[in-house]
Protein backbone atom coordinates (compact mmCIF):
# COMPACT_ATOMS: atom_id res chain seq x y z
CA UNK A 1 0.00 0.00 0.00
CA UNK A 2 1.30 3.42 -0.91
CA UNK A 3 1.92 5.89 1.90
CA UNK A 4 1.78 9.64 1.70
CA UNK A 5 4.58 11.76 3.14
CA UNK A 6 2.61 12.46 6.34
CA UNK A 7 2.74 8.74 7.27
CA UNK A 8 -1.01 8.35 6.81
CA UNK A 9 -2.27 5.82 4.35
CA UNK A 10 -4.08 6.85 1.22
CA UNK A 11 -6.80 4.54 2.52
CA UNK A 12 -7.61 5.09 6.19
CA UNK A 13 -10.24 3.26 8.16
CA UNK A 14 -12.59 5.35 10.30
CA UNK A 15 -13.82 4.19 13.69
CA UNK A 16 -16.28 5.40 16.30
CA UNK A 17 -14.97 4.45 19.75
CA UNK A 18 -17.02 4.73 22.93
CA UNK A 19 -15.26 4.37 26.27
CA UNK A 20 -17.25 4.18 29.51
CA UNK A 21 -16.01 4.90 33.02
CA UNK A 22 -15.86 2.04 35.52
CA UNK A 23 -19.27 1.47 37.14
CA UNK A 24 -20.52 4.29 34.84
CA UNK A 25 -19.44 6.76 37.53
CA UNK A 26 -20.19 10.33 36.50
CA UNK A 27 -16.68 11.76 36.83
CA UNK A 28 -15.98 13.31 33.41
CA UNK A 29 -16.33 17.07 33.29
CA UNK A 30 -14.99 19.45 30.63
CA UNK A 31 -11.56 19.72 32.25
CA UNK A 32 -11.12 15.95 32.55
CA UNK A 33 -12.45 15.42 29.02
CA UNK A 34 -9.93 17.93 27.67
CA UNK A 35 -7.12 16.12 29.46
CA UNK A 36 -8.34 12.72 28.20
CA UNK A 37 -8.39 14.14 24.67
CA UNK A 38 -4.87 15.54 25.09
CA UNK A 39 -3.60 12.12 26.22
CA UNK A 40 -5.30 10.54 23.18
CA UNK A 41 -3.62 13.05 20.86
CA UNK A 42 -0.22 12.38 22.47
CA UNK A 43 -0.42 8.59 22.08
CA UNK A 44 -2.23 8.29 18.75
CA UNK A 45 0.63 9.25 16.36
CA UNK A 46 2.65 6.21 17.56
CA UNK A 47 -0.17 4.03 16.23
CA UNK A 48 -0.83 5.95 12.98
CA UNK A 49 -4.12 7.22 14.39
CA UNK A 50 -5.64 10.63 13.79
CA UNK A 51 -8.40 12.13 15.93
CA UNK A 52 -11.36 13.48 13.95
CA UNK A 53 -13.95 14.27 16.62
CA UNK A 54 -14.26 14.10 20.42
CA UNK A 55 -17.14 14.61 22.80
CA UNK A 56 -18.09 13.43 26.27
CA UNK A 57 -20.86 12.96 28.74
CA UNK A 58 -20.38 12.53 32.48
CA UNK A 59 -19.68 8.79 32.23
CA UNK A 60 -18.34 8.18 28.72
CA UNK A 61 -16.51 9.63 25.73
CA UNK A 62 -17.23 9.41 22.01
CA UNK A 63 -14.19 9.38 19.74
CA UNK A 64 -14.14 9.40 15.96
CA UNK A 65 -10.71 8.53 14.60
CA UNK A 66 -8.95 7.37 11.45
CA UNK A 67 -6.24 4.75 11.41
CA UNK A 68 -3.92 2.99 9.04
CA UNK A 69 -5.32 -0.42 8.01
CA UNK A 70 -2.35 -2.17 9.68
CA UNK A 71 -2.97 -0.52 13.06
CA UNK A 72 -3.92 -2.92 15.83
CA UNK A 73 -6.92 -1.13 17.33
CA UNK A 74 -7.05 -3.21 20.50
CA UNK A 75 -3.36 -2.56 21.27
CA UNK A 76 -3.87 1.16 20.83
CA UNK A 77 -7.09 1.24 22.88
CA UNK A 78 -5.51 -0.73 25.73
CA UNK A 79 -2.42 1.53 25.71
CA UNK A 80 -4.62 4.61 25.72
CA UNK A 81 -6.95 3.37 28.47
CA UNK A 82 -4.00 2.38 30.65
CA UNK A 83 -2.14 5.69 30.24
CA UNK A 84 -5.28 7.79 30.58
CA UNK A 85 -6.42 5.95 33.71
CA UNK A 86 -3.03 6.34 35.37
CA UNK A 87 -2.62 10.03 34.49
CA UNK A 88 -6.20 11.11 35.23
CA UNK A 89 -6.24 9.49 38.65
CA UNK A 90 -2.87 11.08 39.45
CA UNK A 91 -3.78 14.56 38.16
CA UNK A 92 -7.36 14.59 39.51
CA UNK A 93 -7.15 12.88 42.92
CA UNK A 94 -10.78 13.78 43.70
CA UNK A 95 -11.80 11.02 41.27
CA UNK A 96 -10.65 8.44 43.81
CA UNK A 97 -13.75 9.26 45.90
CA UNK A 98 -15.95 7.75 43.17
CA UNK A 99 -13.46 5.33 41.60
CA UNK A 100 -11.45 3.84 44.43
CA UNK A 101 -9.92 0.99 42.44
CA UNK A 102 -7.09 1.31 39.93
CA UNK A 103 -9.24 1.46 36.81
CA UNK A 104 -10.80 4.61 35.41
CA UNK A 105 -12.39 2.86 32.44
CA UNK A 106 -14.71 -0.12 32.19
CA UNK A 107 -12.95 -3.20 30.83
CA UNK A 108 -15.16 -3.20 27.75
CA UNK A 109 -15.42 -0.69 24.94
CA UNK A 110 -17.49 -0.19 21.81
CA UNK A 111 -15.61 0.11 18.52
CA UNK A 112 -17.58 0.53 15.32
CA UNK A 113 -16.16 0.87 11.84
CA UNK A 114 -17.88 3.69 10.02
CA UNK A 115 -18.01 2.32 6.49
CA UNK A 116 -21.79 2.41 6.16
CA UNK A 117 -22.27 6.06 7.10
CA UNK A 118 -20.54 9.24 6.03
CA UNK A 119 -18.01 10.78 8.41
CA UNK A 120 -20.07 13.99 8.58
CA UNK A 121 -23.12 12.09 9.85
CA UNK A 122 -21.05 10.48 12.60
CA UNK A 123 -19.41 13.81 13.50
CA UNK A 124 -22.85 15.40 13.84
CA UNK A 125 -24.00 12.50 16.03
CA UNK A 126 -20.96 12.83 18.31
CA UNK A 127 -21.28 16.63 18.48
CA UNK A 128 -24.93 16.30 19.50
CA UNK A 129 -24.31 13.85 22.37
CA UNK A 130 -23.87 16.58 24.99
CA UNK A 131 -27.22 18.10 24.00
CA UNK A 132 -29.21 14.99 24.98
Amino acid sequence: MELQSNNHSVFNINFHLILVTKYRRKVINDEISNRLKEIFENISPRYNIELNEWNHDKDHVHILYSSHPNTHASKFINAYKSAASRLIKKEFPEIKEKLWEDSFWSKSFCLISTGGVSINVIKEYIESQWEK
